[in-house]
């Protein structure tokens, strides 16, 4: 079974993110940049799942610029076989990725697409749902546990109300959790290895696809600054603050 696993290149979650002056955007000079949290913990499951024997190839595929060749080394560091990277410096919004993503699923006939949830830099939670859309596959969002066995795939999901569990015909698209599990680090033996392993440059128009944003971002600011919490002497000094200050009750 091949496992096509999608993998961003986004601002590194230790990073403080800061604003342009001109608020038309997040300000990426001199900003480290690493993969998605989401995505390296749909490439560890990846790893996973050949380790177990149930897959044989991972396939790593990211959309961005030249630098994104980085993200796709680090897949292949963990354990991923080979990537492909769609180049292009403009902003791909969403739909754009899940059309893109389609023509790949297509050229290389996987059996299984996983894919973080949401990347941490738009927390859009789009992209795994409008390409199962597009390939009118069963897809599994949220998933906490996956088991694959006899083509189907068995996907615990985290949801408002707790879990659910649900059986999916392969072939699936997976979005992973936070609680799948703990990504490995890269050795450096293996990150040696990566660097020999082959990734295929292309671009959006080989796979035919129209990329021109859909959406305009009139403005991006900083949340507002938290104020600071004050002690109360008794239950009924808050119960008051809470009544007559905050009017929350």
């Amino acid at each position: 079974m091949k496992i096509l696993v999608p993998v961003k290149r986004v601002v590194d979650y230790n990073v403080k993110v800061r604003v342009k002056p001109d608020q038309t955007g997040v300000d990426l000079a001199n900003v480290k940049m690493s993969m998605n949290p989401f995505c390296e913990i749909a490439v560890e499951e990846a790893i996973r799942l050949k380790e177990k024997g149930v897959a044989s190839e991972i396939v790593a595929v990211s959309i961005g610029p030249a630098q994104a060749q980085e993200t796709i080394r680090t897949a292949l560091a963990m354990g991923a076989d080979r990537g492909i990277l769609i180049q292009t410096d403009e902003t791909v919004e969403p739909l754009a990725v899940a059309k893109l993503l389609k023509a790949v699923v297509e050229e290389e006939g996987p059996e299984l697409v996983l894919l973080g949830k949401q990347a941490i830099d738009d927390d859009a939670n789009q992209t795994g749902q409008m390409l199962a859309a597009l390939l009118d596959w069963p897809q599994g969002t949220f998933a906490s546990k996956v088991e694959i066995a006899d083509g189907k795939a068995t996907v615990t999901r985290e949801i408002d109300g707790g879990l659910q569990t649900i059986a999916l015909q392969m072939p699936a698209i997976i979005t992973t959790d936070l609680r799948l599990n703990e990504p490995r680090y890269a050795s450096l033996p293996n990150i040696m290895k990566a660097k020999r392993k082959p990734i295929d440059t292309k671009a959006p128009a080989d796979y035919g696809v129209d990329i021109a944003n859909r959406l305009q971002v009139l403005k991006v600011a900083e949340p507002a600054k938290r104020e600071a919490g004050v002690k109360v002497e008794s239950v009924a000094e808050l119960v008051d603050k809470l009544k007559n200050e905050a009017g929350v009750i």
